[in-house]
C-alpha cells in the first residue's frame, strides 16, 4: 500500500511538471508571434491568448512548485488551455499550418 501511494505522489509531481513545461512553451510562443498573425488567421487576439497562457503558466507553475503535485481541476483546465493553443493557434499563426475547414 505504501508503494502505491508513493508512486501516486511521484506520478502527480511528474505530470504537474510536464503541464508546467507545456504551459511555458505556449506562453513563450504566444509572446513571440506578431499580433497581426492572430487577426489574419481569424483567431482570438494576441492579448487574449497571452492572458490565457499566462494564467495557465501561473496555475501549473504554482502547482509544480507546491510539491503536492495535485492541482485538481484548475491544473487540468490550465493544461487544456495550453494544449489548445499549441494544437490549434500556434500552427495557424506560425505560417506553417493553417486553417483547415472540416
Amino acid at each position: 500500500m505504501g508503494f502505491a501511494l508513493l508512486f501516486e505522489v511521484y506520478l502527480f509531481r511528474a505530470l504537474s511538471l510536464v503541464a508546467a513545461v507545456i504551459a511555458v512553451m505556449a506562453l513563450v510562443d504566444a509572446v513571440r508571434r506578431p499580433a497581426a498573425n492572430f487577426v489574419r488567421e481569424g483567431k482570438r487576439t494576441k492579448p487574449f491568448w497571452m492572458a490565457l497562457t499566462a494564467a495557465a503558466t501561473l496555475v501549473c507553475g504554482l502547482t509544480a512548485l507546491s510539491g503536492s503535485g495535485g492541482g485538481g481541476i484548475f491544473q487540468l483546465v490550465a493544461a487544456c488551455v495550453a494544449c489548445v493553443y499549441l494544437a490549434d493557434v500556434k500552427p495557424a499563426v506560425s505560417g506553417k499550418g493553417g486553417y483547415y475547414p472540416y
